[in-house]
């Protein structure tokens, strides 16, 4: 398959090397120091939680936040400020063997371990008084450091700001940090950024002048602590069933940030897996995914707080409430089925959630994820990483998603029929774990996706013998998460319920199977400390899977502009990537029921869907043209308009005050 060859190539070459510099002499940071120690020897003791923790989250968190945090030096909780800095990075597409494991709360749990695992202190750990506080400390020195070298006065920062993804990080250690200021006295902290406000600054190296302690946080209010029980008992019940249903819940929700509803909807907590029952103190079983072994034999489902500052690149709210606990027991606990015996956590079962949870309802299944569909489609959005690349490379700026109803005959009879048969055939990448050989996975996973394809049209073919069959009425429209918008800015997306936008070039229809696949690709089974070669094979599955769910929308369009739609889709494509497609994926006869009247079916479509879909397509971003005094609609109809060369000279992203 020449079209792999360059992919496969850039797995085995790397660039490296930057331009020395020119060596400059090393700012002197002692009278700013001996100034701080002057004018703040009598302040009372600053409060973290109160004083400190505000700023770094206005003014730290947004770049120390996540898993590309430079150095890995997270401002987003105290533990991160302690844990300190690492000359590792997590994003490295070019590694041939998984890394370490680096999680904060996760893989380590004292100073001590973290020093172990190759992090150094941004904080002083020798000497203890006031002047060591500082001079020993290269938070203080980074802080002074901007202080002595603001940003120059110009509107466009020089290149000597490097501020590409790939850019060369200067992570300096306390003994490293004179030859540091010396070549880059401009790097001070916030880098490329205006300083911070003078009481802000002061705030700080007070703070750390006085040892940079923290104060215990306050305890949980007895509502919450009483509903963390409820939420506990009914995760922890003994039955095989309830351990299922509970395994199954935590592989899907193990990135959410749960929230008490009905309560302070400020706390937030991970459902985590721990070796001690409610009760006890939580004992967290560390792996490296969510299904791998935990090595006891009994594994119990605890809510753990969430200590860090919550950030909007990685939060994925879900709500517990007293109704969603009675929703549950509906869909796993309540109806009649058996539970033999609990799946295995070898990697070829645990990596296939076909096999692991054969004995759970497809139906529920399903329903859980369709519920809040928005949240699940977020997933592999923000999912367990900061930077989407891997996940977001693969799909277009702007498209819409659709859901097949469950009460579709088509989805009734799938877990009886196709994934019971081709369970093995749906095997995903991540069972290779995180050390992989990009060429030879990709053609064995392409082996079985044609042998489940072929299947599939099949099964298409049994469930669709009439063309009145495949119509509008396969599209779910249960609640406002029936259909949703997804946009993408290189690395960054945003996924909004409704049908926001103009009509976008392509579209999703989601099953179950689809859907199970893409969270178990992108959210489970992802590992981004992996090689590049699990990188890569992620990111090669995925297009599987979007092709997936645009042919699944392309059904409901007439048989014969199917083909005309995909190439002009796929235009510019490779030969061999289309004739990959072509073999499987067109070759569905069946024409559709649905009754077009113009020579533009996909827009006539999606004019009947608007429609079908009512209330539940959601309107908060739609502009209502009925009360626009001021004309704006017109207005932004006219910029949306826009194409060619003309939108070609527009920025990137444009903000608008209206």
């Amino acid at each position: 398959m020449p079209w792999l060859y360059p992919i496969v190539a850039l797995f085995f070459l790397s660039a490296c090397g930057q331009a020395s510099r020119p060596q400059m002499e090393t700012p002197d940071l002692t009278p700013l120091f001996a100034e701080m120690l002057e004018t703040t020897k009598n302040q009372p003791p600053v409060d973290y939680r109160q004083q400190v923790k505000p700023i770094l989250e206005q003014r730290c968190v947004v770049c120390h936040g996540c898993y590309d945090a430079p150095c890995q030096l997270k401002l987003s909780a105290y533990e991160g400020v302690t844990r300190g800095g690492s000359k590792q990075e997590v994003y490295d597409g070019t590694r041939l063997i998984s890394t370490n494991l680096t999680r904060l709360f996760v893989d380590a749990k004292t100073t001590t371990e973290w020093r172990e695992k190759g992090f150094f202190p941004v904080l002083n750990e020798a000497e203890k008084s006031a002047r060591a506080n500082l001079e020993n400390s290269v938070m203080a020195g980074m802080l002074a450091l901007k202080q002595l070298h603001p940003l120059p006065d110009e509107k466009r920062l020089s290149e000597s700001f490097d501020l590409k993804l790939d850019r060369d990080q200067q992570c300096p250690k306390q003994n490293e940090f004179a030859g540091f200021s010396a070549n880059y006295p401009l790097w001070g902290m916030p880098y490329g950024l205006p300083g911070l406000a003078d009481d802000e600054y002061r705030t700080l190296l007070t703070w750390l002048a006085q040892g940079a302690g923290q104060s215990p946080p306050g305890p949980l209010s007895n509502q919450i602590q009483q509903r963390i029980s409820a939420w506990e008992d009914f995760l922890n019940g003994d039955s095989l069933k309830h351990q299922l249903m509970s395994r199954y819940l935590f592989e899907h929700l193990f990135v959410a940030n749960l929230y008490f509803e009905d309560l302070d909807r400020r706390l937030f907590f991970k459902l985590v897996r721990s070796a001690t029952p409610p009760g006890e103190s939580i004992e967290r079983i560390v792996t490296r995914r969510p299904y791998d072994g935990p090595g006891v034999d009994r594994v119990y489902y605890r809510l753990a707080q969430v200590k860090a500052t919550i950030l909007a690149k990685t939060h994925l709210p879900y709500a517990l409430s007293p109704a969603r606990l009675v929703r549950l027991s509906e869909l796993f606990i309540q109806p009649d089925y058996p539970v033999t015996r609990l799946p295995s956590y070898a990697v070829k079962v645990a990596s296939n959630p076909f096999i692991a949870f054969a004995e759970l309802p497809v139906d529920a299944r399903y329903r859980l994820l369709l519920d809040d569909a928005r949240h699940f489609i977020n997933g592999f959005i923000k999912g367990p990483v900061c930077r989407g690349q891997v996940a977001l490379n693969v799909i277009n700026d702007h498209f819409w998603v659709f859901f097949i109803d469950p009460d579709s005959p088509v989805m009734q009879n799938e877990g009886n029929t196709l994934l019971l048969k081709e369970s093995n055939d749906l095997r995903l990448p991540a069972q290779d774990e995180s050390n992989s050989i990009p060429l030879l996975s990709w053609l064995k996973y392409a082996r079985s996706r044609k042998a489940y394809l072929q299947e599939k049209r099949e099964y298409m073919r049994e469930q669709f013998p009439d063309a009145g069959d495949v119509n509008i009425d396969l599209a779910w429209r249960g609640n406002s998460n029936a259909a949703l918008t997804v946009f993408r800015h290189f690395d960054s997306a945003t996924v909004v319920e409704g049908l926001v936008g103009e009509n976008p070039k392509t579209a999703w229809a989601i099953g179950y199977a689809l859907f199970e696949r893409i969270h178990y690709l992108l959210v489970a089974g992802f590992d981004v400390y992996g090689n590049a070669g699990h990188q890569l094979n992620t990111r090669l599955y995925m297009d599987f899977l979007r092709m997936d769910g645009e042919f699944n929308f392309l059904m409901l369009l007439p048989r014969e502009v199917r083909r005309e739609q995909w190439d002009y889709w796929y235009r510019g494509a490779h030969d061999k990537v289309k004739e990959f497609i072509d073999e499987r994926h067109i070759n569905f006869d069946q024409d559709t029921g649905v009754t077009y009247l113009t020579d533009n079916p996909k827009r006539e479509l999606f004019g009947m869907l608007k429609e079908y879909l009512g209330e539940n397509n959601a309107s908060r971003y739609r502009l209502d043209k009925a009360r626009d005094g001021l004309n704006i609609t017109t207005q932004m109809e006219r910029l949306q308009d826009l194409d060619g060369l003309t939108a070609s000279l527009l920025p990137q992203i444009s903000f608008m005050e209206i």
